[in-house]
C-alpha cells in the first residue's frame, strides 16, 4: 500500500487563478449572481492579503513629485506613444524625445498655463502589461497616478487595442478613472447583525449577495445605507476604502500618419477620444479646453476693502471650494487671522452677503476677506 502524498498548500497567487478561472467559466445570471459575488469578494480578500505581504517586503516605492499650480496632470500611455512629444507641446518643459521604447526613465514635470491655470503635467515612463503587478516601472507610475488631479490616457492610432490593456492596469492598481465614489455608508456596530437598506431599487445586486460580501470580510454586525444602484465590485471597493477616483480624457495620438477612413474605424472602438497630433500641433487646443473642463476650475475674482475688485486676474480653485480653502491657498497666516468674509456673486442671495469658513463659492463669485 503506497503512502499518500500530502496535499500542497497553493500559494496566494494560485488561489486567485483558480477563482478567477470559475467565474470565467461561469455564466451570469440571477441564479448564479449571488455565488459570482461571494467568489469576487473572495479574489478581493487574496489580493488584499498579497498586497499586505508585497508592501511590507518593498517599501520605498514610487517617484518623488512635489506638486505646483493649481492642478496636477498625469500623462500614460505604452512607452513610444508620444507622451514626451505631447508634453513638450503642450508646455515649455524639455522632456527628451526618441523613436524608441522607454526613453522616460523618470517624472518630467512641465507646466501648462491655460486661461489664468497654472497646471502641472508629469510625462512619466511607459505602462504595459502587467504593470499593476509590477511589471517595468508599473507600479511608480501608477502610484504617482494616484496623486493626480486628472489622467490624459495615450493611446497609439495604430494601437488601439492599447486602450484596454491600460484601463486593466490602472482597474487593478486600485484607481476607478470617470468614475464617482459610490454612496455607500456602512457602520459597524456591537452587535445585532447586518441590517441593509436601500435608498433605490437595486439591479445589479441583491441583500443576500450583499450579506455574503460583507460576511467575507469579516463585518457581521452593521448597519449599511445604499443609496446608489451598485453592483458586487463596487460594493467590495467601498468596504476595502483605499481606491482613488479620478477623471480622465482619452487621447488617440498619431492622426497624421492615418486617412480618414482609417481615423473613423478606430474612432468607432474607442468612443468619447480626443484625435490629435502631438508632432504636428493638430487638436492641442482643443486638448488644452477639455482639461481645463475636466478640472473643474472655477475663477474667484478677489476685492480689497475700499477697493474695486481685479476682474482681470482671477484666483483659480475647484469646484465646491469654501472660503477657508481660498485662505489656505492665498496664505496659511489668514486662517487664523480671518474674522469674516463678504460675497457678490450666485452664491450670494444678495450683494456682500457675510459667510464664515464653510461658504461653498461659485464661477466668478467676488471675494472680500476680512483679516485681524
Amino acid at each position: 500500500m503506497t503512502e499518500e502524498k500530502p496535499k500542497v498548500k497553493s500559494t496566494i497567487f494560485e488561489q486567485i487563478k483558480e477563482f478567477e478561472d470559475e467565474i470565467r467559466n461561469t455564466k451570469y445570471n440571477k441564479r448564479t449572481q449571488h455565488h459570482i459575488g461571494l467568489v469576487k469578494a473572495k479574489i478581493a480578500r487574496l489580493k488584499e492579503k498579497q498586497e499586505t505581504r508585497t508592501k511590507s517586503a518593498k517599501k520605498g516605492e514610487g517617484y518623488a513629485v512635489k506638486r505646483t499650480g493649481d492642478a496636477t496632470v498625469i500623462l500614460v500611455g505604452f512607452p513610444s506613444v508620444g507622451k514626451s512629444t505631447l508634453l513638450n507641446g503642450l508646455t515649455n518643459a524639455e522632456s527628451k524625445v526618441a523613436a524608441y521604447a522607454f526613453t522616460t526613465l523618470t517624472v518630467i514635470p512641465g507646466l501648462l498655463e491655460y486661461k489664468h491655470a497654472k497646471i502641472q503635467l508629469l510625462d512619466v515612463p511607459g505602462v504595459i502589461r502587467g504593470a499593476a503587478a509590477g511589471t517595468g516601472r508599473g507600479k511608480e507610475v501608477l502610484a504617482v497616478m494616484r496623486s493626480a488631479d486628472l489622467t490624459v490616457i495615450l493611446v497609439d492610432v495604430f494601437e488601439p487595442y492599447q486602450l484596454s490593456v491600460l484601463k486593466k492596469e490602472i482597474y487593478d492598481s486600485g484607481i476607478r478613472i470617470n468614475q464617482k465614489k459610490p454612496n455607500v455608508s456602512i457602520k459597524q456596530v456591537s452587535k445585532g447583525g447586518l441590517d441593509i437598506s436601500f435608498v433605490v431599487k437595486p439591479t445589479k445586486i441583491d441583500r443576500e449577495t450583499a450579506s455574503s460580501v460583507l460576511r467575507e470580510f469579516k463585518i457581521n454586525n452593521a448597519q449599511v445605507v445604499i443609496r446608489d444602484d451598485i453592483d458586487v465590485d463596487q460594493l467590495i471597493d467601498v468596504i476595502e476604502a483605499n481606491k482613488r477616483y479620478i477623471p480622465a480624457i482619452i487621447v488617440l495620438n498619431k492622426i497624421d500618419m492615418v486617412d480618414d477612413d482609417y481615423l473613423k474605424g478606430v474612432k468607432a472602438k474607442i468612443s468619447d477620444c480626443i484625435p490629435i497630433s502631438a508632432e504636428k500641433n493638430i487638436n492641442l487646443d482643443i486638448l488644452k479646453e477639455e482639461i481645463f473642463r475636466k478640472l473643474t476650475f472655477i475663477r474667484i475674482f478677489l476685492k480689497e476693502v475700499g477697493k474695486k475688485a481685479d476682474m482681470d486676474v482671477p484666483l483659480i480653485m475647484r469646484e465646491g471650494c469654501t472660503i477657508k480653502d481660498v485662505c489656505e491657498k492665498i496664505h496659511r497666516d489668514f486662517i487664523n487671522k480671518f474674522k469674516f468674509a463678504r460675497v457678490w456673486g450666485k452664491s450670494a442671495k444678495f450683494p456682500g452677503q457675510k459667510f464664515m469658513f464653510d461658504h461653498k463659492l461659485t464661477d466668478e463669485d467676488v471675494l472680500q476677506l476680512h483679516i485681524k
